[in-house]
């Protein structure tokens, strides 16, 4: 079950398509810079409906990363994978491992499928202040409607 709207975002820290370690909290860590996150869970790179979602997410990626806004995508697909995957699709936001341990991260935020091995398509508005304020879990064959996640960060 995912985590609840109003809890404390579980805080981690994975490698992005290029090695870099990316943690949540840093997001949250100064008040000057702080910024809400958009953590966008998806099955696995390459396939049909995560590779639609991901390039809507491209094409309005200034609606996603700005000042106000971090999108971070989190897959269970390796860095190696995530860093193909990034460059052949022209996705320049952080695409997140959650390789190893295998699904460690989609299982704190109640999104990793046990019998597939992989995450759900779950979605998490997190505040500045780390708390989630939006959510919204799909089954594997169902495409977002990123609209609802926008206006869920609008209200912020």
């Amino acid at each position: 079950m995912a985590i609840e709207v109003g809890a404390e975002a579980p805080d981690f820290e994975l490698k992005d398509n290029h090695g870099r370690t990316v943690r949540l909290s840093d997001f949250f860590a100064d008040p000057a810079t702080s910024r809400n996150v958009v953590l966008f869970f998806y099955p696995f790179a390459f396939t049909g409906v995560c590779t639609g979602e991901l390039r809507e997410l491209r094409d309005n990626l200034d609606r996603f990363v700005n000042d106000e806004t971090q999108l971070l995508a989190v897959s269970n697909d390796s860095i190696h994978t995530l860093r193909v995957f990034a460059e052949q699709e022209g996705l320049e936001f952080p695409l997140l491992s959650d390789f190893w341990k295998h699904g460690e991260v989609s299982r704190a935020y109640g999104v990793f499928d046990e019998d597939k091995g992989c995450a759900v398509r779950g979605t998490f508005v997190i505040d500045r202040s780390g708390t989630v304020r939006w959510s919204v879990v799909n089954a594997l064959p169902d495409a977002r409607d990123l609209d609802d996640c926008l206006k869920a960060l609008a209200a912020l």
